[in-house]
C-alpha cells in the first residue's frame, strides 16, 4: 500500500478555512431564517415559506459537500479541491444574486431597521463579502503544490 503523502500546513490551514466556511453555511440559514422574519413569519404565503425551507437546506448540502471534497483523500487534490471550492461559493454567489429578481428587497419593511446594515451595507452583503474572502483565502492555502521538477542533466 502506497504511502499517504504528507499535507502541508498550509494546505491543511486552506481546508480548515473551507471547513469553517462550510460549516457556517450549513448552520447560517436556519440561525438566521428559522424566526419571526422568515419561517415563522404569519405574513408570508405557505409557498414563500416552502423556497425558504428550500434555501435553508441548500446551505446544509453545499456545506456538506465542501466537507466532503474538502478533505477526501480519493481522486485528485486539485479537482477535489475545486469542487470544495465551487460548492463552498455556490449558496453564498445564489444569495447575492438574489436581490437581482423582480420584487427583491433585503428585508421586509418591519424588519428593515439601521442595526441591520454595517457601514452603509446590508447585513447579508457584509456576509457574502465574508464568505467570499474567506474561500479565495481557502483557495490560495490550499492550492497543491507543484509538483518537484528534477533539473534535467546535462551530458
Amino acid at each position: 500500500m502506497p504511502a499517504r503523502s504528507a499535507v502541508s500546513p498550509r494546505t491543511m490551514a486552506g481546508k480548515v478555512l473551507l471547513s469553517l466556511v462550510a460549516l457556517f453555511t450549513a448552520v447560517s440559514p436556519y440561525l438566521a431564517d428559522w424566526n419571526d422574519t422568515h419561517v415563522l413569519n404569519p405574513l408570508w404565503p405557505a409557498h414563500a415559506k416552502f423556497h425558504n425551507g428550500q434555501t435553508m437546506a441548500m446551505g446544509t448540502l453545499l456545506g456538506l459537500a465542501t466537507l466532503y471534497f474538502a478533505w477526501r483523500r480519493r481522486g485528485d487534490a486539485g479537482s477535489n479541491l475545486r469542487a470544495a471550492i465551487t460548492f463552498a461559493a455556490l449558496y453564498w454567489v445564489s444569495q447575492a444574486a438574489a436581490i437581482l429578481y423582480p420584487g427583491a428587497a433585503y428585508f421586509d419593511p418591519q424588519f428593515d431597521t439601521p442595526d441591520m446594515y454595517i457601514a452603509g451595507l446590508p447585513v447579508q452583503a457584509v456576509i457574502e463579502i465574508v464568505a467570499f474572502a474567506l474561500i479565495a483565502g481557502a483557495a490560495l492555502l490550499a492550492r497543491p503544490a507543484p509538483p518537484s521538477e528534477t533539473p534535467a542533466s546535462s551530458n
